[in-house]
């Protein structure tokens, strides 16, 4: 709308009786949305913005296009906008984004996510798993001190798959097999006595010790004490990499013992084992290929990495995919 006109359209809203009011503010509450979505999507890629193809930063504006300023690579001419290359790329429905950023933090079910937000449920379906994206990569640098070590299992799961390599079970079902077996997803957690997390899908079946070290010894201080169960995994996982090690006999009904002055025990893992599990519940199931991110989504909650439903989009538009 031009100047003139638009001069004119603001002088006639003292006019309005209460009923347009109400209308006129309901049809621009989404705007109002869209708008602080669009500041804070600048305000998080301005420091670092460059382009997703060459990395050069020199680029200048070039025009708009679905609601977003966009760039122009000085160096290889490519056009692209702050969210380029980010999990939210090609998302629309941007004025939504903040609501259901909110409804992440209440750790919703996707229908009430989708009925609070107004959208359809595969939509939130959709948007969960990119918003989550950066969990998988937020992960401290190394544990340390004193180390706790434990895994946990997870029926396998192919929810919402469309064929599936085994007969199907009513109602998600039991493991046909009884104790640990291939039919289970192995979760292996580990926490120092700071809290740091690192978390890993090693699996189907038992623990081993290769898949240790594919996934906690990158994690891992080799200056930190390693607590863990009797689990012979850990013992041949920490006199490979000479990593100090104590164990806790669980089947012994030992869960705490002293050494000088240190606590060895496991149970602030277990804790957070029946944390995970008492709040993975509430989703009636998952799919064992999105279990990482829902390990990530329960860390960030648990050690509160994200508070407010602006933080939450700015940690997931900081993220770029190379």
């Amino acid at each position: 709308m031009k100047a003139p006109r638009f001069k004119g359209w603001f002088a006639k809203l003292p006019s309005l009786n209460h009923p347009q009011r109400r209308q006129v503010l309901d049809a621009l509450h989404p705007a109002a949305g869209l708008d602080q979505v669009v500041a804070l999507i600048s305000e998080a890629r301005a420091p670092g913005r460059c382009c997703p193809r060459c990395g050069n930063e020199r680029c200048y504006r070039h025009g708009f296009a679905n609601d977003l300023q966009r760039y122009r690579c000085c160096a290889c001419g490519r056009t692209f906008n702050d969210l380029t290359g980010t999990p939210l790329a090609r998302l629309r429905l941007k004025a939504k984004w903040l609501a259901y950023s909110q409804v992440l933090l209440d750790s919703l079910p996707v229908r009430k996510a989708a009925d609070r937000v107004g959208v359809h449920r595969n939509t939130a379906f959709r948007w969960r798993h990119r918003f989550l994206h950066w969990v998988k990569l937020d992960r401290p640098g190394a544990l340390s001190g004193i180390v706790e070590a434990d895994e946990t299992f997870l029926l396998e799961s192919q929810k919402g798959s469309r064929t599936l390599d085994r007969p199907p079970r009513h109602r998600g079902g039991h493991a046909a097999k009884r104790g640990i077996s291939s039919e289970l997803d192995c979760i292996l957690i580990a926490r120092d006595r700071e809290g740091r997390t690192v978390d890993a899908v090693t699996g189907r079946g038992a623990l081993t010790a290769a898949q240790l070290e594919r996934d906690l010894l990158p994690n891992l201080n080799r200056q930190a004490l390693l607590v863990s169960d009797g689990h012979p995994a850990y013992r041949a996982f920490a006199r490979k990499h000479r990593i100090a090690h104590e164990a806790v006999n669980l089947r012994a009904r030992v869960r705490v013992r002293r050494l000088g002055s240190l606590a060895i025990h496991v149970q602030n893992v277990n804790a957070y084992h029946q944390r995970f599990k008492a709040w993975l519940h509430g989703f009636r199931g998952v799919a064992s290929r999105y279990l990482p991110n829902y390990l990530g989504w329960r860390w960030a909650l648990d050690g509160e990495r994200v508070t407010s439903p602006e933080q939450l989009l700015r940690s997931a538009i900081s993220v770029i995919n190379r």
